[in-house]
């Protein structure tokens, strides 16, 4: 399996190394003064200082409209509730709140959607089997 790796501007690496290191569990790896290296749940993500890039919510996902762009991972079932329950926890408001979707179909999945503290929209899925991520 191929492990991703992505870049993208915060605007306060305090905050984002609170967030991603205490809140979500992400291992931190290599910094600088302008930039910091997690393990986002086995793959790489580079924050930076910068802008974020800006973000709509213009994605029709079921019944919701989404933020987009937006960063996602795929996490088994008991991942998935631990860190809702981890969000919950820490008071992190959701832009969508966790929960089932699609329920009885080949797409069937968990979600929930919420923000870092920089505004850069997260999607966290689960999938009753791992074919479900791309059934049609």
């Amino acid at each position: 399996m191929s492990i991703f790796h992505l870049a993208y501007n915060v605007t306060d690496l305090a905050a984002a190394r609170a967030f991603y290191g205490d809140v979500l569990g992400c291992r931190e790896g290599r910094s600088t003064d302008t930039w910091v290296d997690f393990d986002f749940f086995g793959h790489q993500i580079s924050l930076h200082l910068g802008t974020p890039f800006q973000t709509q919510n213009t994605g029709k996902v079921g019944d919701h409209m989404v933020p987009m762009p937006h960063l996602g991972i795929v996490l088994d079932h008991a991942q998935w509730q631990a860190l809702a329950a981890r969000l919950h926890a820490a008071e992190v408001p959701f832009v969508l709140p966790p929960q089932e979707r699609f329920a009885g179909t080949p797409g069937a999945q968990w979600t929930m959607f919420f923000r870092d503290p920089s505004g850069n929209p997260i999607e966290v899925k689960s999938f009753a089997a791992t074919d479900g991520v791309f059934a049609a």
